[in-house]
């Protein structure tokens, strides 16, 4: 486990409570922060004086990155070359080039390289790919993506606020996992942006109204507001024949102003206990499973969010390859 902090122990308890894994080993910029974490959940592991110390001298199979963002390029690559598998928070990268990079290494070293998007394991979403793939409902033409989080309030004097270390604010960090399952949900690739961003009295973008074009000129609209006073996360994909509407944690499809509940398939979208990436990062390992969130996924993501920061700077479109 390196870094130990909020996701540090979110994904720990789900490492110790899986007979698969045994946690042998921590760090984090903090030997307090990771003694604390070894006696929760590890009481054997090994508290490293440094992340440094780890990679010199730790023997293991995968490690599981938590570190803030800015780090996780170095980390993820240092253990792909010690031949450690590797469950790594977003973003992989905040530079296109060394982005590149890493996804060559995911794909040629032999160890496993996941990035954790949560929302790609849950049901909700899988269930929405699904019917999106099934092409009953037709042709998609406009998506709406509305989201709000009480996040602002929660960053003062951490490095979440720190415009080095977390590159795009809310866009780049919660709003990452809004942008990737719109991605991951409909197949298709972003094409062109236009976006206003606000910081909000704060040193990293804390809002953004985007208008987007995806593959095949379809119409993408984006709300992203990280100083809201309530989760929100309204997803609406309006098909030729159905709207597919996510509301409040819910999944209906639309006809003819009629609502309908879609319910989950479990034997397609597996059980809800394992709907994470610690679960699904294991299931690959152990179990030849698919790996739902390559690193591939994490390109489009940098090069809409960069593309979003750009045209907020420059208030004008950004196209892209």
């Amino acid at each position: 486990m390196i870094g130990c902090g909020r996701m540090g122990i979110a994904h720990s308890r789900r490492l110790s409570e899986d007979p698969r894994s045994q946690i042998v080993a921590m760090a984090d910029a903090s030997r307090e922060t990771a003694v604390g974490l070894a006696r929760q959940f590890a009481a054997d592991a090994i508290v490293y004086e440094s992340v440094e110390e780890l990679f010199e001298r730790a023997e293991l199979d995968a490690v599981v990155i938590c570190t803030p963002n800015a780090f996780h390029f170095d980390q993820a690559t240092q253990s792909l070359h010690r031949g450690w598998h590797v469950l790594c928070e977003k973003p992989l990268c905040d530079d296109r080039g060394r982005l590149l990079k890493l996804i060559e290494d995911g794909e040629s070293s032999g160890p496993l390289l996941m990035v954790g998007y949560q929302r790609r394991f849950w049901s909700i979403f899988r269930t929405l790919r699904n019917e999106i793939a099934s092409g009953k409902h037709g042709r998609i033409k406009n998506i709406t993506s509305s989201n709000a989080e009480r996040w602002q309030q929660t960053i003062d004097g951490t490095w979440r606020d720190d415009p080095n270390i977390n590159i795009g604010g809310f866009i780049g960090d919660a709003g990452s996992h809004k942008i990737d399952i719109i991605f991951y949900i409909t197949g298709l690739r972003p094409r062109e942006v236009f976006a206003r961003t606000d910081n909000c009295g704060s040193n990293v973008e804390i809002r953004c109204f985007a208008s987007g074009v995806l593959e095949g000129d379809i119409p993408l609209q984006l709300s992203l507001v990280g100083d809201a006073q309530n989760f929100i996360e309204d997803l609406h994909i309006h098909c030729e024949d159905s709207d597919l509407l996510l509301r409040d944690g819910r999944l209906w499809m639309a006809r003819n102003n009629e609502l309908q509940p879609i319910e989950f398939n479990q034997e397609e979208c597996g059980p809800e206990s394992t709907a994470n990436p610690v679960s699904g990062f294991l299931d690959v390992l152990t179990n030849d499973a698919a790996n739902l969130a390559p690193a591939t996924c994490a390109l489009p993501v940098f090069d809409f969010t960069a593309s979003i920061l750009e045209s907020g700077r420059t208030g004008k479109p950004v196209l892209m390859d």
